[in-house]
């Protein structure tokens, strides 16, 4: 009896444990919004890469020069990405006819497959167009080394602004809204 009390203690220890970091994490996500790291008028071009879409084909950033790109690399094991992800599908399907979404998941074979993250991506039902970087080849181009990590790139392939970290909606219709208006 007295193991199952103690097994019983550290589960409502771990779940209290649990709780409180998942409150802490959503209070200082809405406190501290991510700032852009990157902000220059002058030549800053994006690096072109190759990705693929859900179908296998080949697909290039430099398929979509003369658009504005909004580029997101992400994986569906990652809370901050996760959480950003209604963002994205909400301000996509208001802006879709004027701006790409390039949805890059970080696929590394193990961790996160292609099957995974279609899997993600359809129960949630979001609509943006997914590219899966099966060899690493985008992550590499931007020297990705945390996620979720976005791009806004204008016409002219010069990169714009850069977010490191989860972007919530107004943020992102902001930036995108610049976008535009440049």
């Amino acid at each position: 009896m007295d193991n199952k009390r103690k097994a019983l203690a550290g589960i409502v220890i771990l779940a209290v444990v649990l709780l409180a970091a998942g409150y802490a994490y959503t209070a200082l996500s809405e406190k501290y919004k991510p700032e852009d790291t990157i902000q220059q008028t002058g030549n800053n071009p994006a690096p072109d890469f190759s990705v693929y879409d859900s179908q296998g084909n080949a697909v290039k950033l430099s398929d979509f020069t003369g658009k504005l790109v909004v580029l997101n690399f992400w994986a569906s094991w990652c809370p901050p990405c996760r959480s950003e992800m209604p963002h994205f599908n909400e301000v996509y399907s208001t802006v879709k006819d004027e701006v790409v979404f390039m949805m890059v998941d970080l696929t590394d074979g193990q961790r996160e497959t292609q099957a995974i993250g279609q899997k993600y991506v359809e129960k949630q039902g979001y609509d943006f167009p997914v590219y899966f970087d099966k060899k690493q080849q985008a992550a590499a181009a931007y020297d990705i080394s945390s996620i979720p990590t976005t791009f806004l790139i204008a016409r002219d392939r010069n990169i714009v602004k850069v977010y490191r970290g989860s972007i919530d909606k107004e943020t992102l219709q902001e930036a995108v809204n610049t976008l535009i208006g440049e």
